[in-house]
């Protein structure tokens, strides 16, 4: 195992944002470490925009391991709703809701909507930091323009990528090929974001002005 300086924690307890992030950090100068392997609680998310909770989910997890951390907010936005459910996507719900509930609330709220006022997004906020208290963050964003389907497709993925279609495409999110979801999604677009400032980071090196 390499020093604490050189391990990098994808902090997020959600198995297929695990998975996208560790494919999208492929390559960087970092040991990737989960928060499986440290004795943490996740924060409450009290955050009133995915920007406001992703840097409350870095701090927390940088302040419980000492490393340097990743973290991310995201989530869908329907134009139809208001915006909902926004921040509150992985508990539209209710507290510890399944994919497939939040799913069924998300095509109630928008029965007879036509379809043409479906547009919708995926909107992720990733933020890094290095470790030290007094280093500063960097931040990225990335958005997936779309619209929401009543009808699921799709088996890869995960949230409410059966119901995100994809108008290009013609198909949804979760017909997608990873590696192909990767390269066109928002937390793709975040993340390459990020990446690019961070390969000119050293490792465990505070961000470079």
């Amino acid at each position: 195992m390499r020093a604490a300086a050189d391990r990098l924690l994808i902090a997020t307890g959600n198995p297929g944002k695990w998975r996208e992030l560790r494919a999208l950090l492929d390559g960087l100068p970092f040991e990737v470490a989960s928060p499986a392997e440290y004795a943490f609680a996740p924060p409450e998310e009290t955050g009133a925009t995915f920007r406001d909770n992703a840097l409350l989910k870095a701090r927390h997890a940088r302040a419980a391991t000492g490393l340097a951390v990743i973290a991310d907010d995201s989530g869908l936005e329907v134009d139809a709703l208001g915006g909902a459910p926004g921040v509150y996507s992985a508990r539209y719900a209710g507290l510890g809701a399944s994919d497939a509930e939040n799913n069924a609330k998300l095509v109630a709220a928008l029965a007879g909507v036509p379809p043409e006022r479906r547009a919708a997004r995926y909107r992720c906020v990733l933020v890094y930091l290095p470790a030290g208290d007094a280093a500063a963050p960097l931040i990225a964003e990335g958005v997936w323009e779309g619209r929401i389907v009543d009808a699921p497709s799709g088996a890869a993925g995960f949230g409410y990528d059966p119901h995100f279609f994809v108008p290009e495409l013609g198909r949804t999110a979760a017909q997608l090929d990873p590696a192909h979801k990767n390269r066109i999604s928002h937390r793709g677009v975040a993340l390459r974001a990020l990446r690019e400032r961070l390969e000119r980071l050293d490792p465990g090196a505070g961000a470079r002005r």
